[in-house]
């Protein structure tokens, strides 16, 4: 069998966002791969035939990364073939161009083209299309020399400077390319529900001052034009909408202030009426989105649907993403899947179509539960994939901690292994049984690699998940028990070469171990925090997540958030310790890893910081391929120069 090495994902494909045609006859679908000497990644729209059991790929240019079925049962995707609407976009002209092509095959013929930037983009019931746009209103008054912020927030991780922009719905009516907006230019648009004439949306109204964390519910007809509030910004934090009926919506919300208790969504019945909200059925987990983690996937798609009044939904229970249906009495069912993380679906009444990640299988589309592509079959028949060893035991808290063990890929009895200790992020996330490339590289360098879900991870509850306030403490004690147990049960371990990583909030435990314990021979700390301080005032989201994950924000208990900053205990650090940052990441602004990598250094400790250009908070899961390759290399060289 082949070994798995840094450069080997490089050959995966990336499946994402299945959906039914409206027929029900094809099912649509995106295939992504890293373009290595173009340094960037392609896509393709493939369908596969129900008749024929058959997948047909329908487009090669490797631009197609979105879609949607027209009413007609055609794709429609945005697409810049055309060299003029190239320049003027080059030329900063706010244009897209949209193609279509039939499931039948044939070439993709120009559709229109759209007088606005597109981002986003569904088929309307009429024909229509809704669209979401990003507007530009500092546009005219732009200058290259320099930028000017006038708001808060005026920057976002993936997207740069984003000061006086706004992501705006609006109508497009190919007939006779009218767009017409569903709200004003400063009104910043997140999500939106269709039925009929009725367009429920969320959107966040705000001019050059401070954006609050609740958007407001509104509701537009399609056909008048007029526009009812029916939830004002800031009054109630809510989630994902749904429109059940003419008179009434299902909305993910907390019924109470969830400020310093990081509580989940509850399902709640929205009277369009008057925008009263009332308790539907209460839950404890994720609604509409997954969050076990992996290195091996690209692309999106849906997360949520309702169909015939019943609300289908992706959330993460225990250690694993699946798909549930909550129904018109208020049942939520078991899981509707079978894999480790289902990432999106689609459903049409007679079948479900699902792209999972299935323990160490790479994502595919799994048809009414059964396989229906296999674009990554080769990797577990060509290569040594190890399967993770999972296990649970009880923590020093009283909490039980649920994680994995993978043996080295050329493991042999009696022989004594180095180790590598990995932490996720978030920490509202989850590490899983599912195929991780970076952890299946070390385990094929010769190294244990162990994992686990401390307090603060997702799945299991509010009261497991909500470490507000306390990072550092119960969190941390959970991970070193993890580590003792670990040891304890694999003796071929050799305890005095174990290391840890991890990024972004595993970023943050890593820069905190390495202040409080000298147990672990060499740490990398990737697009980490190190100051609550300072991340409050340079993060994309740090006014808002500062307060319901650190329990309070400068101006309330600064001596809180300094208690829980790594920086404050750099001084401790003797552990040989490699940073990685982006300087584009505004997530984790690459100050943090910068201060704490200045005072490390003043320890006389062993320390290097690789800081990538160009790159942003997810350099590990869609940095360009050079640069993941470069990172990758840069851990497993200090990893083997400290731990081998």
């Amino acid at each position: 069998m082949k070994k798995i090495e840094i450069d080997t994902f490089l050959k995966f494909q990336f499946v994402s966002n299945p959906s039914f045609s409206p027929d029900g006859k094809y099912i649509a679908f995106v295939v992504s791969n890293a373009d290595r000497a173009e340094n960037t990644y392609k896509a393709n729209l493939y369908v596969y035939d129900m008749a024929e059991k058959k997948v047909r790929k329908m487009t090669s240019g490797g631009d197609a990364k979105s879609y949607v079925w027209t009413n007609d049962n055609t794709l429609l995707f945005p697409a810049a073939r055309c060299s003029e609407v190239k320049k003027k976009q080059e030329a900063g002209e706010a244009l897209t161009s949209f193609y279509e092509i039939s499931p039948e095959g044939g070439e993709a013929c120009h559709a229109f083209t759209v007088p606005a930037k597109i981002i986003g983009f569904k088929a309307l019931p009429d024909g229509r299309f809704l669209m979401t746009a990003s507007q530009d209103n500092h546009k005219d008054t732009r200058k290259k020399s320099y930028e000017v912020f006038d708001e808060l927030p005026f920057w976002g991780n993936g997207l740069g400077y984003t000061n006086a922009k706004r992501n705006r719905f609006a109508v497009y009516n190919r007939e006779n390319g009218e767009l017409s907006y569903v709200a004003c230019d400063w009104t910043d648009c997140t999500q939106s529900s269709v039925l009929g004439d009725l367009l429920l949306y969320k959107a966040y109204p705000w001019k050059q001052n401070v954006r609050g964390l609740n958007e407001g519910i509104y509701l537009y007809n399609l056909k008048t034009g007029e526009t009812k509030t029916l939830l004002e910004p800031d009054t109630m934090h809510t989630g994902t909408i749904e429109l059940l009926n003419e008179n009434e919506a299902l909305v993910a919300a907390i019924d109470s202030d969830y400020r310093y208790t990081n509580k989940y969504n509850s399902f709640y019945k929205m009277n369009l009426a008057d925008g009263s909200m009332n308790l539907f059925v209460p839950y404890d987990a994720s609604i509409a989105s997954g969050s076990v983690g992996s290195d091996a996937r690209y692309g999106s798609g849906r997360g949520q649907k309702l169909l015939n009044g019943d609300f289908y939904f992706i959330s993460t229970v225990d250690d694993f993403a699946w798909l549930r249906k909550l129904d018109k009495d208020g049942n939520i069912s078991d899981s509707l899947t079978k894999g480790s993380s289902c990432d999106s679906f689609d459903v049409n009444g007679e079948h479900l179509v699902s792209c999972e990640l299935q323990g160490t299988k790479l994502a595919e589309l799994y048809l009414d539960g059964e396989q229906i592509t296999h674009f990554n079959d080769f990797v577990g028949e060509e290569y040594s994939v190890v399967t993770p060893e999972a296990f649970s035991f009880t923590a020093s808290d009283g909490y039980e901690i649920h994680g994995w063990v993978m043996k080295p890929a050329d493991y042999e009895e009696g022989v004594s292994y180095p180790a590598i200790f990995h932490i996720h992020g978030g920490p509202r996330t989850v590490f899983s049984d599912v195929f991780h490339h970076e952890m299946q590289m070390w385990a094929n360098a010769g190294y244990f690699v162990f994992y686990c879900n401390p307090r603060g991870s997702d799945g299991r509850g509010t009261d497991f998940g909500n470490i507000n306030g306390i990072y550092g403490t119960v969190d941390y004690q959970n991970l070193m028990d993890f580590t003792d147990e670990v040891l304890k049960r694999y003796p071929q371990i050799d305890t005095a070469r174990v290391g840890v990583t991890g990024g972004s909030y595993g970023g943050f435990m890593t820069n905190w171990i390495v202040g409080h314990t000298d147990r672990f021979k060499a740490a990398v700390s990737q697009r980490s925090i190190s100051n609550w301080v300072s991340f409050e005032h340079n993060s994309d989201i740090g006014h808002t997540f500062i307060v319901n994950n650190q329990g309070a924000n400068t101006r309330e208990n600064v001596e809180l958030l300094w208690k829980q900053s790594p920086l404050q205990y750099a001084p401790n650090c003797k552990t040989p310790i490699l940073f990685i940052h982006s300087d584009e990441d505004y997530r984790c602004y690459m100050a943090e890893g910068l201060a704490m990598y200045s005072a490390v250094m003043r320890n006389g400790c062993p320390s290097r910081l690789c800081l990538f250009h160009g790159e942003n908070h997810e350099l590990s899961r869609g940095g360009k391929p050079e640069n993941r390759i470069d990172r990758m290399t840069e851990i497993l060289n200090w990893m083997d120069q400290y731990l081998k």
